[in-house]
């Protein structure tokens, strides 16, 4: 037991980010058991539309503008001037607390909207697309499924802000607590549709029970009276979305949306080029190492209400100091992970593992496409720690360097994709990734010497 907290301490693992990382890593095991699951009953073109489905509800992006992503920072920059009181309610200053609560209610109304707006989209966009492009889609049971996916969508997308308003508020904990929990319950719900040949329906099944275990565990946390009393405050100054959000929000919105254009366009454009098949080896492949990029971003992402807080004190030297320290931890488990896909991967193709009737490693892009992926996935890391630190002073210095992320790679992936297959769209994303990565590497330089000219130590 001592060497596991010794070895915990040298990486950085407080309990926030034990909680994150332990639903990342409950993740990346039950991906891995979803693996064999879908393998065994799904075929290959309905691995395809399992895989594309995600793709295209990850449109949501272009009605949710960034702002989920940011809300964490502005509450934290807010919450800094205030505390928690023994009865678990926010320290009363009528200042600060009124505008959290303006930004609880704006939150509110926002992502009403948007929820609607999405689900129309995504019907249209969802049926358009499939029907178009639907290898083996007259055998395939989709469209239920996708309206299914759709409902859950949007009852995840309306929830999506109070997670991040609440991580703002120093609740971190409890947040990663609650989705360690979502990522132990949830994959047993898609196995159990899996076994029971409820095929694609189990990602909108899914969803549904992922955001209701958020409802579930934020009652019974006692959570919610924190919300319903910032709603009941009486508004006597004000958060401007135009003055104060907006400006920063809409730079953000353009990366996010870039961000698409750079990492989910491939399952669509396989699905339509290559066929439902290729679709999926792809999709499965992103998804497993998405599940260890998202593991490795707990280090970073569990300190943004403290960057956010050190940065509104202006205590630079100990926010650079928590930063170098984490992305280091952040760097070394991610190499370390990628190092174990690569290995088992090879050991899947040589030994050509079957499940049922099915050989695994077909169900995965083959080595070398892989590894391309895995040497993209590795710059990432550095640039998205980078975005994260100096998102939360609240500026978006990327801007440029996203679009033309999301220009470059969308090119690359219609074009090479087109012309040399799977290999020319892994190769000029690797590439394109690399180059991102050094400019990104400047741009955190100069950014942060520029901020940070004048340091205040509090």
């Amino acid at each position: 037991m001592s060497l596991i907290k010794t070895l915990a301490k040298r990486i950085g693992m407080d309990k926030a980010i034990a909680y994150s990382s332990g639903a990342r890593i409950v993740q990346a095991f039950t991906n891995f058991v979803t693996l064999f699951f879908i393998s065994r009953f799904l075929s290959g073109i309905e691995q395809g539309f399992y895989y594309t489905f995600g793709s295209i509800v990850a449109i949501q992006v272009f009605f949710e503008l960034g702002f989920t992503g940011i809300i964490t920072q502005y509450v934290a920059h807010e919450f800094s001037h205030l505390r928690f009181l023994n009865n678990g309610l926010i320290e009363q200053d009528e200042k600060y607390k009124s505008r959290l609560a303006s930004l609880l209610r704006f939150c509110v109304k926002w992502y009403t909207v948007i929820s609607g707006l999405l689900f129309i989209a995504l019907l249209i966009v969802g049926f358009v697309f499939f029907n178009k492009y639907q290898e083996g889609g007259d055998l395939t049971s989709w469209k239920i499924p996708w309206i299914v996916l759709s409902i859950g969508t949007i009852i995840k997308l309306f929830q999506s802000p109070f997670n991040s308003f609440l991580m703002g508020l120093g609740k971190v904990k409890e947040m990663s607590k609650i989705s360690f929990f979502q990522q132990l319950i949830t994959p047993f719900i898609m196995w159990i549709g899996f076994i029971y040949d409820f095929k694609l329906y189990v990602l909108g099944i899914s969803t549904i029970v992922n955001a209701l275990i958020w409802f579930y565990f934020v009652a019974k946390m006692d959570l919610v009276h924190v919300m319903v009393d910032l709603m009941k405050v009486t508004i006597t100054e004000s958060i401007s979305y135009m003055k104060e959000i907006f400006p920063y929000q809409w730079k953000i919105a353009l990366s996010w949306i870039s961000g698409y254009f750079i990492f989910q366009l491939f399952n669509p454009v396989l699905f339509a080029t290559e066929g439902a098949v290729v679709a999926g080896q792809m999709g499965m492949t992103i998804s497993v190492l998405n599940g260890i990029q998202a593991l490795s971003m707990s280090w970073i992402i569990t300190k943004i209400p403290l960057y956010s807080s050190l940065i509104a004190k202006q205590n630079y030297a100990m926010l650079d100091n928590l930063f170098n320290k984490t992305l280091k931890q952040q760097a070394f488990v991610t190499f370390g992970l990628l190092t174990v896909l690569f290995v088992g991967v090879n050991l899947l193709n040589i030994t050509q593992l079957k499940f049922g009737d099915n050989v695994l490693a077909e169900r995965l892009l083959p080595i070398w496409p892989m590894f391309f992926m895995m040497i993209a996935l590795f710059c990432n890391q550095f640039v998205n720690a980078w975005a994260t630190y100096l998102r939360c002073h609240k500026r978006e210095p990327y801007l440029v360097m996203s679009v033309v992320g999301g220009v470059t790679c969308s090119l690359s992936t219609f074009v090479l994709g087109n012309l040399f297959g799977l290999m020319g769209i892994v190769l000029g994303y690797c590439v394109i990734t690399i180059i991102l990565a050094f400019w990104g590497k400047k741009i955190y330089h100069i950014c942060k010497k520029q901020w940070h000219q004048s340091t205040i130590i509090i």
